[in-house]
C-alpha cells in the first residue's frame, strides 16, 4: 500500500495496459503529462493505479483515443476495492479509521490532536497509531518515537474510504457552502466545509444529537452565528475551528458542558470568553497560534484538563499549574507567567520568551523534585540568547529536550541527563561543533539539528552516538563537511540532510553504517548528482534525494 511517485505510479500504469491490450503503447511528451496528471487522483496506490489502467484499457480497446481517454477518471471502483482493508481490521481498530474522517483531506495530522480527538471518543492512541501504522493504513514520519511531536498522513483515497464508511456506520454527516447539502436530525458528527460562501441555516433542531462538529475553511459562516446557536449542542464532546480566522468567540460555547476537545489553533483570537471556567469535563484546550490573545484567570476550574496548548498569550495573572491537578501537558507558557512548585503529574513543558535573565535554574530545580518528567521545552525570546543549561541534570530521567532559540554553548555531556533519548536544537546558531559534546550521550537515539551551528565542519570520533537511530541536519548553511569515524554511528537507521547549500559530500564513514536503511537528502541539483555518482548510498535500503 506504500504510494509511488510519479514516474512509478506511470510505469505501472503502463506496465498494466500493456499487458492488457498485448501491445507496446508509446505516447508523446504531451500524451505522458496528461496521463501522469490523471494519475494523479490515485495519490499513489498501486491498487488505485492498476485498477484505472484497466478501465482505460478496455476503453482503448473499444476504439477510444488516449487524448478522450486521459480526460477523466473514475475512482468508484477503487474504493470498493479498497473495502476489504476496513473490513479486515480489528472491531477495536475500526472507530480510530473511521474517525480519520474527521480531518482534511491529504492533511498532516499532529499525532497530539490525533491523540486527543481518539481520547473524547474513548480510544487508545499508542495501539491504534502502531496497528494502522504496522498495515501501511497511515505513514508516521518526523521525529521518532521519543521526540516531542510525531506527524501522521493518510493517503487521500483512504481518506475517501473513511468518510464513506463513517456516512455508513457513525452517522457522519459532510456539509459545503458551494452545494444543496441540507443538515440532518440523526447525524452524529458532522464536517462543514466553508467558503465564502454563507450557510443559511442556524437552527437548533438539526444539532441535538452532535459529538463532533468540525469547520474547515474559512468565510464569515461563524460571523452570523447567534449566542443561541451554540447552545444547541447539548451533547458535543469535539469542537475543533483550526485555521479558519476566527477573530471573537461566543460566551455561550461555555455552555456547552460536555466538551472534551476544543480546538482554536492559528486564528485571529484576541480573547477568551471568562465563560470557558464551566467547561468542566474539557480535557484539551488548543489555542496556539493566536497572536496575543488573552486568557482570563478561569483555567484553574476547567477541573478534567489535561493538554494545555498555547504561544503567545497573555496572562492577567500568572498561570497556576499547581492548581490543574490532571494536567499532563502544557506548551507554550512564558516563564514570567509561570508559577508552579507541585508538577508531580505534569509530563510535559514547553516555556517561551527565555532570555539571558531567566530563572531557568529554579525552574530546573522544580522540575527535579518529581521522580519522572520525560519532556522539556524551551524557547528562546526572539534574537536575544538564552542562559546555559548546566543545571538540567537534575532532571535525571528526561527523555526529550528542545532548545529553540540562540544559546552561547551546549552544557557539558557530563552535565546533561544522561538517560536522555532525544535531543532536537532549533536555531541555536552554535559556533562551536556540537558533536564532541552530544556523541559522549550513550542513550541518545534520535538527534535533530535545524540551523543549529553555524561553522563548516562537524566531527564525529570513536564509537560516538553509541544509540543513535536517527539523524535529522537541516538548514545548517555554512556546513561544508561532515566526517565520522568507522566505528562511530554504527546503529544510525535513517539519515535526513536537508538544505545544507555547501554540503557536497557525504561521510565515507556512511559504508560502514551496516544498519543504515533509509537516506533523504534535499540539495542543488549539482550536488545531488554528485551524490548519486559516488556510490556511497549504493547498499541502502530506501535512498530518496531531490532534486
Amino acid at each position: 500500500m506504500k504510494a509511488l511517485d510519479s514516474d512509478k505510479s506511470w510505469q505501472l500504469f503502463l506496465k498494466t495496459v500493456d499487458k492488457i491490450t498485448s501491445v507496446e503503447n508509446r505516447f508523446s511528451k504531451n500524451l505522458e503529462k496528461k496521463g501522469k496528471e490523471m494519475l494523479k487522483k490515485c495519490w499513489g496506490l498501486p491498487i488505485a493505479i492498476i485498477d484505472v489502467a484497466r478501465q482505460k484499457a478496455k476503453q482503448r480497446l473499444s476504439g477510444m483515443a488516449w487524448e478522450e481517454i486521459f480526460d477523466s477518471i473514475d475512482l468508484s471502483e477503487s474504493l470498493k476495492l479498497l473495502e476489504p482493508m476496513y473490513f479486515e481490521l480489528e472491531e477495536v481498530l475500526k472507530p480510530h479509521f473511521l474517525l480519520l474522517s474527521l480531518f482534511k483531506e491529504n492533511a498532516i495530522m499532529r499525532d497530539e490532536k490525533l491523540e486527543q480527538i481518539w481520547a473524547a471518543n474513548g480510544l487508545v492512541f499508542d495501539g491504534g497509531i502502531t496497528d494502522l501504522a504496522d498495515r501501511s493504513i497511515i505513514e508516521v514520519f518526523g521525529q521518532g518515537f521519543y521526540m516531542t511531536k510525531t506527524k501522521c498522513h493518510l493517503n487521500p483515497l483512504l481518506h475517501m474510504l473513511s468518510i464513506r464508511k463513517a456516512e455508513e456506520e457513525m452517522g457522519l454527516e459532510v456539509l459545503r457552502s458551494n452545494g444543496n447539502s441540507r443538515p440532518s436530525q440523526n447525524a452524529r458528527h458532522r464536517v462543514i466545509h466553508c467558503g465564502r460562501e454563507k450557510f443559511n441555516y442556524f437552527t437548533n433542531q438539526d444539532s441535538e444529537q452532535l459529538l463532533s462538529l468540525i469547520f474547515l475553511g474559512g468565510g464569515g459562516y461563524l460571523d452570523n452565528a447567534s449566542s443561541s446557536y451554540w447552545e444547541s449542542f447539548e451533547r458535543l464532546k469535539i469542537l475543533d475551528i483550526e485555521d479558519f480566522g476566527l477573530k471573537t468567540l461566543s460566551d455561550s460555547i461555555g455552555t456547552l458542558i460536555e466538551l472534551s476537545y476544543m480546538g482554536l489553533r492559528n486564528n485571529h483570537l484576541q480573547e477568551i470568553p471568562r465563560s470557558f471556567g464551566g467547561l468542566k469535563k474539557l480535557e484539551a484546550l488548543d489555542i496556539a497560534h493566536n497572536f496575543m490573545v488573552e486568557v482570563p484567570d478561569v483555567l484553574w476550574e476547567m477541573d478534567s484538563l489535561r493538554h494545555l496548548h498555547m504561544s503567545n498569550v497573555i496572562f492577567r495573572k500568572a498561570l497556576k499549574v499547581d492548581a490543574l491537578q490532571n494536567l499532563d501537558s502544557l506548551t507554550y507558557v512564558s516563564i514570567y507567567d509561570l508559577h508552579m512548585s507541585n508538577v508531580n503529574k505534569l509530563q510535559k513543558l514547553g516555556i517561551e520568551e527565555v532570555d539571558e535573565n531567566s530563572d531557568l535554574d529554579t525552574l530546573f530545580a522544580t522540575l527535579a523534585k518529581t521522580s519522572y518528567f520525560p519532556v522539556v521545552l524551551v524557547r528562546g525570546f526572539r534574537y536575544r540568547s538564552m542562559p546555559c543549561l548546566d543545571e538540567i541534570g537534575g532532571i535525571r530521567y528526561l527523555k526529550t529536550l528542545k532548545l529553540d532559540g540562540r544559546i552561547g554553548r551546549l552544557p557539558s555531556a557530563d552535565t546533561l541527563p544522561h538517560f536522555i533519548r532525544s535531543i532536537i536544537l532549533v536555531n541555536t546558531c552554535l559556533d562551536e561543533d556540537p558533536m564532541p559534546i552530544l556523541e559522549k550521550l550513550r542513550s541518545l537515539a534520535h538527534l535533530k539539528l535545524r540551523n543549529a551551528y553555524t561553522g563548516r565542519e562537524m566531527v564525529t570520533q570513536g564509537d560516538g552516538f553509541f544509540c543513535l537511530e536517527v539523524l535529522c541536519i537541516k538548514d545548517l548553511w555554512n556546513l561544508r563537511k561532515i566526517q565520522v569515524d568507522d566505528e562511530a554511528m554504527y546503529r544510525v537507521e535513517e539519515i535526513e540532510i536537508s538544505n545544507c547549500p555547501k554540503l557536497d559530500t557525504i561521510p565515507e564513514g556512511i559504508r560502514k553504517m551496516s544498519k543504515l536503511q533509509k537516506f533523504k537528502m534535499v540539495t542543488t541539483k549539482h550536488i545531488a548528482t554528485k551524490i548519486r555518482k559516488s556510490g556511497l548510498t549504493s547498499n541502502i535500503f530506501e535512498v530518496d534525494i531531490y532534486p
